[in-house]
Formats: C-alpha cells, sequence, structure tokens
C-alpha cells in the first residue's frame, strides 16, 4: 500500500514557505490568527479526549484487579 501524504517529511525550506504563501494569499493576514486558534482549540480538545479514555481504561483495569482481589 502506497501513502501519498509521507512525502511530506520530505520538504525542503522552500517548499515550506511557498506552503506559507499560499495559506497567506488564500486566507489573508487577519484571519490566519483565527486559523490557529481554532486548530489550536482543536488539538487541545483532541488531548482532553484522549487523556480522558486513557483515564477510563486505567480507572477499569484498576477496579478489574480490585474484583479479583
Amino acid at each position: 500500500m502506497n501513502f501519498t501524504l509521507l512525502f511530506i517529511g520530505n520538504l525542503g525550506g522552500g517548499e515550506w514557505l511557498m506552503i506559507l504563501l499560499a495559506i497567506v494569499f488564500l486566507f489573508g493576514g487577519k484571519k490566519i490568527p483565527e486559523l490557529m486558534r481554532g486548530i489550536g482549540q482543536g488539538v487541545r480538545e483532541f488531548n482532553d479526549a484522549k487523556k480522558s479514555v486513557k483515564d477510563q481504561i486505567e480507572e477499569g483495569m484498576k477496579s478489574k484487579d480490585q474484583e479479583t482481589k
């Protein structure tokens, strides 16, 4: 299976500069902070959900261990 997203690691400085210029051109300078804020909130919510699932799994494992004793 060939993953097309693996090329992202091979981008150099010039390619990243072109991508950033395209983003500025498409969204404008005033919208970029809003975009970054939204991405930050999404990452924060994802990490909170991940921590919640991890805590629930650990809690379930502890209760299972207590039941067997």
